[in-house]
């Protein structure tokens, strides 16, 4: 076993585990969570823990600094100067922002309170994205610890992500000078399709999210009176819905948030499903008996990572059923999500999706439709040699087996602001999700083994670029 991954293990658990076991206690949801956040001080307090936390690594030369644009959650930047002027910079992202924490949750009662079960910490955040600077600062330090050269590496935290980055664009061009000959971005916010590989994302889909009020009456009547009488607002907010799914089937139905995917995914979704054996297949909780959306497990690759889909992701208006009366309810308020192939125009496609909406038949009920800022899908670039060896070289380390690619249903907004601000750096999304994190959802947690081989990835490709540019 290399003395990276070795390094990062003891520095990861020694140092970093007792850190996030704290974050994990900090409430810091993003601001379309918590649009007091500033009053809250949840988001300043994550700031504040990881910035210490970071000022106690050692690495030569390190500092970190809040980056605080008025009207702007913060973000936290770390620098640290490389081992040589003329190796060119790196930037690695990640964020602390969290979202809401539903559940029940099994290990444990509280998600904002760690519990740590077989060598994984559950609770919110922890894996999305706490544990991204601790990843970031660990590998740094087993480079610093060797002796190693290194590029300037300049380490992003935001605080927006979870609200779709819109104050991200802002903090960059406010670092933008520090990334000098910037030749490698490295997101910490992604993961792949089991926790026996190191995996590289190869394309995430876009996100909309809208938020649809459908009110009828200015408060509720009873249902005997009004049945039959007064629309019913669920009933034409499913309506709406129709508009873009099919009820039967779940196929989104407008052509322009469909996409032609190209051979090469196509054929890396057949040679994924023959290598892990359907992996999506056993990766999610489900039901016994149900019915997984596609035919094959090459299908449910393609629906996960190319093809549209729904959620319906928050509610109002409904009581629960124990306090559910005969009443004719006054309104219907709900949430989507909706994700889109990675090559589909988010912002055009939210223009659209607001359009057909709102053309749809209504009866008169009064309709309101509100949007969040749309998230861009993103194709990754082919990795070149050096990088393609450092991905290899962590993943063989770590679990024997070389790097793997997929793709990601999720968005990560940053990455296609990134590859059009900096065209010409090499861009890799790689973390410790897998199957299980549950990211969003209950029992959220993070592999240990993981996060240290995602610090020893770090440090195999801060290494391979010092290397490839002497």
């Amino acid at each position: 076993m290399s003395s990276f991954f070795s390094q990062a293990d003891r520095s990861f658990r020694s140092r970093a585990v007792p850190t996030l076991l704290d974050y994990v206690r900090i409430k810091s949801l993003s601001p379309a969570f918590d649009p007091r956040w500033e009053q809250t001080g949840e988001i300043a307090k994550a700031m504040d823990l990881i910035k210490s936390w970071a000022e106690g690594a050692d690495i030569p030369g390190l500092s970190a600094r809040v980056s605080s644009l008025k009207g702007r959650t913060p973000a936290l930047v770390i620098e640290v100067p490389g081992t040589r002027a003329d190796l060119g910079s790196v930037l690695i992202y990640g964020h602390l922002d969290k979202q809401p924490a539903v559940g029940p949750w099994l290990h444990g009662d509280d998600p904002f309170e760690a519990v740590v079960v077989q060598d994984a910490i559950f609770g919110r955040g922890v894996a999305d994205d706490g544990y991204s600077c601790f990843a970031a600062i660990t590998g740094v330090e087993v480079l610093s610890a060797e002796g190693k050269d290194y590029p300037k590496v300049v380490i992003l935290i935001e605080a927006s992500e979870e609200s779709g980055s819109p104050d991200l664009e802002y903090h960059l061009e406010e670092i933008q000078g520090d990334l000098q000959d910037l030749r490698l971005v490295v997101c910490l916010d992604s993961g792949g399709l089991d926790f026996e590989r190191l995996w590289v994302t190869s394309s995430l889909r876009g996100n909309l999210v809208v938020t649809i009020d459908v009110k009828v009456l200015e408060q509720g009547v009873h249902s005997g009176s009004a049945g039959g009488v007064v629309p019913s607002s669920f009933r034409i907010l499913r309506s709406l819905l129709s508009a873009i799914e099919d009820a039967e089937t779940g196929r989104i139905l407008p052509e322009w948030l469909n996409s032609e995917i190209p051979d090469l995914y196509l054929n890396r979704s057949v040679e994924l499903d023959q290598q892990l054996n359907d992996p999506l297949a056993k990766a999610f909780p489900s039901v016994a008996g149900l019915k997984l959306m596609g035919e094959s497990g090459s299908e449910r690759i393609l629906n996960q990572t190319w093809r549209p889909s729904l959620a319906l992701t928050g509610i109002e208006g409904i009581p629960d059923v124990q306090s559910g009366g005969n009443v004719l309810r006054s309104h219907t308020k709900a949430k989507i999500s909706l994700r889109i192939p990675p090559d589909v125009d988010a912002e055009k496609s939210l223009e659209k999706l607001v359009e057909l909406l709102e053309s749809q038949s209504s009866e008169g009920a009064e309709v309101i439709v509100q949007t969040e800022a749309p998230a861009q899908g993103w194709l990754a670039p082919e990795p070149i040699a050096w990088v393609k060896e450092a991905l290899d070289s962590a993943s063989l380390e770590a679990f024997s087996r070389p790097v793997g690619f997929c793709g990601e249903g999720g968005s990560i907004p940053f990455l296609s602001t990134l590859g059009s601000k900096f065209p010409l750096a090499q861009v890799v999304a790689t973390g410790a999700l897998g199957p299980g994190s549950n990211h969003h959802g209950p029992d959220e947690s993070l592999r240990i083994p993981m996060a240290v081989a995602v610090s020893a990835a770090v440090a195999h490709l801060l290494s391979n670029a010092a290397s490839s540019k002497a």
